[in-house]
């Protein structure tokens, strides 16, 4: 009957975790006709979604007040409206711990919110990225002990990682491809039935654990080839050569190369961290992912060769990080866009002000630094403004956001600090690249 509800559009969704990952999954059931209920914790996200706002800057609120205005869609805070839904996607924070284990703390209040209230014949599905055997291991004996059903036999359970990539104009929700797995066939084949109604092409894989790894690998993959360009950029420097132009000069091989970029650091929610829920996982089964791990200390150690290009910059003009006015410019993760999920932003404007300095930050994306899990002392922090760049002795790129005019950032800027390679037109001797 499931199967059928799904087919015929006549299933009722719901989605917990209204952020990056599940308001456009939202959006996109809603649009192909399904009746959808968006659960969250934040009150805050309901009311705005209420009143047709976006609160994410890639997401348009025009797209918003189609899901008001066509009544497909209502928001809540209430977890017992699971027990009315046929087809659950849980898309809820999976970060890691101060000692880098995985934190499930979000995937277990949740599978205990709605344990109560699930029935017989629900689809669960978790989408959240997380180590090979969570949706058995964790997921599963929650929902199993607070309902009193059994997985995959009273009700159906699956695994499908998300593939957001915030503002990226070539992809959307319903074009990249989507995998899905589950630890029967006939769960594989509802979520199969469930994706297909909103994305172009899924990739069924044979279980949860394979569809879980999947995600680990695509995103280890770039990790590990991040800390390579990353370490590439330190031993290149020593040797005066540009990081920047070999990787462009590599790029024109037309077979067996693709192109990686240097940074200050890793950030967003998913490649800082999926490395270490893979390495922890394998040192239950007495393996070491010492590439994996060596890789991990890489991308870390990028914060500090950044505060020392800051202090070298510095130094020149004969001050010491101490006493010094720095502006950082970009908190998001990445440029155009308002996502600062694991911004490497904050671990330097901390390592700054412990060193005495005084910091401020702009974003045009960002106004207000948001309450957060980490860094809270920023928490309220506000963007400045660039009509003042020369009372600071200092300029970092940080994020080279497309709205930034670069060549009067230098020109106004005492001294300027790039990590990302944005002045790499602008021929000044106030530049130094990190």
């Amino acid at each position: 009957m499931l199967l059928d509800r799904i087919k015929n559009k006549h299933a009722r969704i719901g989605v917990i975790g209204l952020g990056y990952v599940g308001l456009p999954l939202v959006i996109e059931f809603c649009k192909a006709g399904f009746s959808v209920t968006g659960l969250d914790i934040d009150q805050k996200k309901i009311d705005l979604l209420s009143q047709g706002k976006s609160y994410i800057k890639h997401i348009s609120n025009e797209s918003i007040c189609l899901l008001t205005q066509e009544g497909k869609f209502q928001g809540s805070t209430d977890f017992t409206s699971v027990k009315k839904l046929d087809c659950i996607l849980i898309c809820v924070p999976t970060p890691l711990e101060k000692n880098r284990d995985p934190d499930m703390s979000y995937i277990l209040s949740t599978a205990r919110e709605i344990a109560p209230h699930i029935t017989k014949e629900q689809l669960i599905v978790l989408e959240s990225t997380t180590y090979p055997g969570t949706t058995q291991e964790v997921l599963a004996p929650e929902l199993e002990s607070g309902s009193g059903l059994k997985a995959d036999h009273d009700f159906y359970l699956a695994y499908s990682p998300e593939r957001e990539d915030p503002n990226n104009k070539d992809f959307t929700t319903a074009t990249i491809p989507k995998v899905i797995g589950s630890d029967t066939p006939k769960g594989l084949e509802i979520t199969d039935a469930l994706y297909s109604s909103i994305i172009q092409k899924t990739v069924p894989v044979s279980d949860t654990k394979a569809a879980e790894a999947t995600k680990l690998v695509e995103n280890i993959f770039r990790a590990v080839n991040i800390a390579l360009v990353n370490e590439l950029k330190v031993v290149f420097d020593k040797m005066n050569i540009d990081i920047w132009e070999v990787i462009a000069a590599s790029s024109t091989k037309p077979f067996g190369f693709m192109p990686f970029y240097p940074g200050p650091g890793l950030g967003g929610h998913c490649i800082p961290i999926d490395p270490f829920y893979l390495s922890w996982k394998a040192k239950q089964f007495g393996v070491s992912t010492r590439f994996i791990e060596l890789a991990g200390e890489v991308n870390v150690s990028m914060p500090n060769y950044v505060m020392e290009k800051i202090s070298f910059a510095l130094g020149q003009s004969g001050k010491d990080i101490a006493k010094s006015r720095i502006l950082l410019l970009g908190l998001a993760y990445k440029k155009n866009v308002d996502d600062d999920r694991e911004s490497v932003t904050f671990e330097i404007m901390e390592m700054l002000e412990q060193q005495g300095a005084e910091v401020d930050y702009n974003d045009p994306y960002i106004p207000t630094i948001k309450p957060r899990r980490e860094h809270k002392q920023f928490i309220g922090k506000q963007s400045t403004s660039l009509e003042r760049l020369n009372s600071y002795d200092l300029t970092a790129i940080l994020t080279d956001h497309s709205t930034y005019d670069y060549a009067a950032i230098v020109n106004k800027s005492k001294l300027v600090v790039d990590t990302r390679n944005a002045c790499g037109n602008i021929k000044s001797d106030k530049i130094i690249k990190a």
